[in-house]
């Protein structure tokens, strides 16, 4: 008796390619994203479940809208959401004109002071790391979110800078460097 083998391998070229023809083939690659930028835009956003749905959709709307103009260019097409999720993020801060705090648990500060060869259980330590943190521009918080918290790797943080992994783990390390640096002078 022959049985029909289920094939469950997701072909994400194959499926943007159907998507670029005919929007209702968008639907996977919804599936496959929402839950990681739903994560990513909630957490950029400090927790607001509510925001980060909308903007989350507005992401995929937009996505579907461009997914013509899509190029398969060597990055994977998450790196391409994930630029219109830091968009969308960015314009809602610079429409709104105000800042949200993230919050940051004890076990990713923890992997950053890791990172930067410091061992410390202070609380007084941990307080002035967080302020350093919160005293970054957007882009060097993006890059602290998207390796410690959302914890993606050098390549897939190169592939949503459009960078290479490098060039990546560079500014990470430069990154490190200067909050290790402005700790120590503030101890």
């Amino acid at each position: 008796m022959f049985q029909k083998k289920s094939h469950t391998t997701f072909n994400e070229a194959k499926q943007i390619a159907l998507a670029q023809k005919d929007h209702r083939h968008f639907g996977p690659l919804y599936e496959r994203y929402f839950e990681q930028l739903f994560r990513f835009i909630f957490k950029r956003l400090g927790g607001n479940e509510e925001l980060a749905g909308d903007l989350v959709q507005q992401c995929f709307m937009k996505a579907m809208a461009n997914i013509t103009k899509y190029e398969d260019r060597g990055l994977p097409f998450s790196a391409w959401l994930y630029r219109i999720a830091q968009n969308e993020v960015n314009m809602f801060f610079r429409s709104e004109k105000k800042n949200y705090t993230v919050e940051i648990t004890d076990k990713q500060i923890f992997t950053i002071l890791e990172e930067n060869g410091e061992n410390t259980t202070k609380q007084e330590d941990l307080d002035q790391l967080i302020e350093i943190i919160n005293n970054l521009d957007d882009v060097q918080t993006d890059l602290i979110e998207l390796r410690f918290f959302q914890e993606l790797s050098f390549k897939e943080i190169a592939d949503i800078y459009q960078i290479s992994e490098a060039n990546a783990k560079m500014r990470i390390y430069r990154l490190l460097e200067k909050i290790n640096t402005n700790w120590k002078r503030e101890s």
